[in-house]
């Protein structure tokens, strides 16, 4: 993490590296997130503090075709910080909580919602 005015803040290859992390999370599991969650969708991750973008594929469990930039038409989108990214991935953070403190905004229809609930 480099520091920032107030604050320290990870840098785009930290969250780049932790939702790498989170796709090898998800494919070594697969077989079990896909029993629950039944998922074919783009999904963009936005990092608003550091305004960039990663993009990829929620598809049998897996997150597969992830790299840099936005993907303005994904029909999942997570807007978020770099350090809440960091510390959602290392189970730091809870979604639930996050999403209710406004802390990660994410847009989908209801239905994918209930799907990634259980995901997250």
């Amino acid at each position: 993490m480099v520091w920032g005015k107030e604050a320290i803040l990870a840098t785009v290859d930290e969250c780049r590296q932790a939702l790498q992390e989170l796709a090898a999370r998800l494919d070594r599991n697969a077989d079990t997130v896909r029993e629950h969650v039944d998922l074919d969708r783009t999904l963009a991750c936005r990092i608003s503090d550091l305004e960039t973008a990663f993009h990829g594929r929620l598809t049998d469990g897996r997150l597969v075709d992830l790299t840099d930039g936005d993907d303005p038409k994904a029909k999942i989108a997570m807007t978020t910080t770099s350090d809440d990214l960091i510390d959602l991935v290392h189970g730091k953070l809870d979604i639930t909580r996050a999403v209710a403190n406004r802390r990660v905004s994410i847009k989908a229809n209801p239905f994918d919602l209930i799907k990634l609930r259980k995901l997250l």
